[in-house]
């Protein structure tokens, strides 16, 4: 069956930039695929992470740490954001391993049969997700009913290198894992690195770091950072679309709804088959699709399912054709950063938002 879009997915990318974070680390790593794998597909990502040498494997909830179990990931899996409440019985039963950031939740987990495997979660300054308020509690508590694999805290600020923030939360988790060695709890797994630490914050390595949008060719901030290119990671996805119909209009038509835009000139405009609904942000303005060696930029407002750009007056587009929406910028076309920008976001939102509709297409080479 024919797509009118889809995101193609470079394997080949995949395992390089995890070879390359896993030389830079030094140590192992944890392959982050959470949210369908930043919108480039759970299980397929999953297994090739695991296939290209990562350690483990990191998601937010329990269901898609289940699914990749049973779809043959073998590596350790570990899910962090399962609350009280939560099937804690299936994820011992899969060999899960399940991130702690409350009393209740410990409590409830130290019920289950088979001493569950934790990693407890420290809130060392992000003030998020892990144990704060209730730290001296935990010191008290009984964890004769679990095995403490890990201890872990995430970063609120690695992706500015030089920021006190940093050094801060690296006292603190230092601190916090000395108090509970005191109790005797000495987790084998200690991990606080994410894709940027990774990459620029050796001290911060301990035996594990978690590589999320790194692995995905991805910069962790643009600005701070620089691009793909500079940090030498391999954007993973590019993404293409139909143009649906390609049409000639005179100046002065409006396009869109509310009429928000209105050619200045006679044009060539082609309507690509994608829309807000299938992740494209209707805010985006400035961004656009790149075909015959140029970028063609949207005009008018994003609608659900198709959007309009400016394909200029001699374009030689035919309805039909394919168009680039992003992909890693070697031949000029716009990044995930790009429309990151021009959404007023980020390039994490731009792949992850990515729906169900785009089938995802996996292939040795992308580019």
């Amino acid at each position: 069956m024919g797509h009118r879009a889809e995101a193609r997915i470079d394997i080949n990318a995949l395992s390089s930039n995890i070879a390359y974070l896993k030389s830079k680390a030094g140590v192992d790593l944890l392959a982050v695929v959470k949210a369908d794998a930043y919108g480039h597909g759970l299980l397929e990502i999953g297994l090739l992470a695991e296939k290209s040498g990562a350690d483990w494997l990191g998601v937010a909830l329990l269901e898609e740490a289940i699914a990749l179990r049973t779809h043959g990931v073998r590596i350790p899996i570990l899910a962090w954001l399962v609350p009280p409440g939560s099937d804690f019985s299936t994820a011992v039963k899969h060999d899960i391993d399940v991130a702690v950031a409350s009393i209740s939740a410990l409590e409830e987990i130290s019920r289950i049969p088979n001493k569950p495997r934790i990693h407890i979660e420290i809130d060392t300054g992000m003030t998020r997700g892990g144990f704060l308020d209730e730290w001296a509690e935990l010191l008290k508590s009984d964890f004769s009913r679990v095995d403490v694999i890990g201890v872990f805290s995430h970063f609120a600020r690695a992706d500015e290198p030089g920021q006190q923030q940093n050094v801060d939360q690296l006292i603190s988790f230092t601190t916090k894992v000395q108090q509970l060695a005191e109790i005797g709890i000495n987790p084998p797994i200690k991990h606080l690195s994410n894709s940027a630490a990774t990459l620029f914050d050796h001290q911060s390595a301990f035996n594990l770091v978690r590589t999320g949008i790194a692995m995905y060719g991805l910069t962790p901030d643009i600005k701070s950072l620089g691009d793909s290119k500079t940090l030498s990671l391999k954007p993973v996805m590019q993404l293409r679309a139909k143009l649906h119909l390609v049409k000639k209009v005179p100046a002065g038509s409006p396009v869109g709804y509310g009429a928000s835009a209105i050619t200045s000139t006679d044009t060539t405009l082609g309507i690509v088959a994608m829309g807000y609904a299938d992740g494209i942000p209707r805010i985006a303005q400035g961004a656009g699709v790149f075909f015959d060696g140029k970028r063609a930029p949207i005009i008018g407002r994003v609608s659900m399912d198709q959007f309009v750009v400016d394909l200029g007056a001699d374009s030689s587009a035919h309805s039909g054709d394919w168009v680039t929406v992003f992909g890693d910028g070697s031949h000029g076309e716009y990044t995930a950063d790009d429309w990151g920008a021009a959404s007023l976001s980020i390039n994490y939102e731009i792949v992850t938002r990515i729906g169900p509709r785009v089938p995802r297409i996996y292939a040795p080479h992308v580019y």
